[in-house]
């Protein structure tokens, strides 16, 4: 393998253990491995300052794909290179079905290279937990807002909501009509109580975004790692694609092989073995 080989690792069940955190073991094989020329990033549903102290330690040097494909950023330069705008034309439409069944989440807009988070309550426990726990480890701010349709002019990207999935449901049939808008619906893999429903721009997705990477920055190969049913589309735009031994039964039937499980240190112990033949 040469550095034209680019390996793209989900975060979440994927690089993070148990314990949402990256193993001493895993930072150091990777950095090691990083040193001797490899490229290595991540793609996430996460945000750039959520990956940034996630991350932390582990030398990443290229750039990252955000919020599953929404956003390229560059991690070291704390800068988005590029991000898919929610479609103006129909995000009123969207923001209706919102209000209509007070499925409140967290809007993203980006302003002035950074990103802003807007709700309007934070009624379900998960909302809240969300939350609080996004303020006291990665001092995130959120801005509260009366209505979503305050944000209409700004250059939102994102938005995601957890609940029961029976709450959920019908409000991802309702948005999944909207032209314009790409729907990544799956439950939690930490409260399996919850599902997560997170819309985008139909021109956003990890497919697309690994793909720009690879094409904007000259590799010639994809190695992707993943776990969950939203890294389905960073397998489709990779050469090669593992799951980790405890990744959903539909994501071991599209990759080309399972690894060790995240608590296992499976990609940087794949990875290692791999520069080893």
């Amino acid at each position: 393998m040469t550095n034209k080989t680019l390996y793209i690792s989900d975060l979440d069940g994927t690089l993070l253990n148990s314990n949402c955190e990256i193993s001493q073991n895993t930072i150091n094989t990777l950095n090691t491995l990083i040193d001797k020329g490899i490229s290595f990033t991540v793609a996430t549903a996460r945000t750039s300052e959520t990956v940034r102290l996630l991350t932390k330690g582990l030398r990443i040097n290229a750039p990252a794909i955000l919020m599953n494909g929404v956003a390229v950023y560059d991690l070291k330069a704390e800068k988005y290179l590029s991000y898919e705008l929610l479609p103006k034309n129909n995000l009123k439409s969207f923001f209706d079905i919102i209000n209509e069944h007070g499925a409140w989440g967290f809007l993203y807009a980006v302003c002035n290279n950074q990103l802003e988070t807007f709700y309007v309550n934070c009624d379900t426990p998960n909302s809240y937990d969300f939350m609080q726990e996004r303020i006291k480890k990665f001092n995130k701010k959120f801005t509260k807002v009366s209505d979503f349709n305050e944000c209409i002019n700004l250059e939102c990207i994102y938005y995601s909501v957890s609940h029961k999935e029976e709450f959920l449901r019908p409000i991802y049939e309702k948005v999944k009509k909207l032209e314009g808008f790409s729907i990544e619906y799956y439950r939690d893999i930490y409260n399996t109580d919850f599902w997560y429903l997170e819309v985008c721009s139909k021109n956003a997705s990890k497919y697309n975004s690994a793909l720009k990477v690879k094409n904007e920055y000259g590799f010639e190969k994809i190695v992707a790692f993943g776990d969950n049913l939203n890294d389905l589309p960073l397998f489709k735009a990779s050469d090669e694609c593992y799951a980790v031994m405890n990744a959903k039964d539909e994501v071991k039937a599209k990759a080309n092989g399972v690894i060790p499980s995240n608590n296992d240190d499976g990609v940087a112990t794949f990875i290692q073995l791999t520069m080893q033949t």
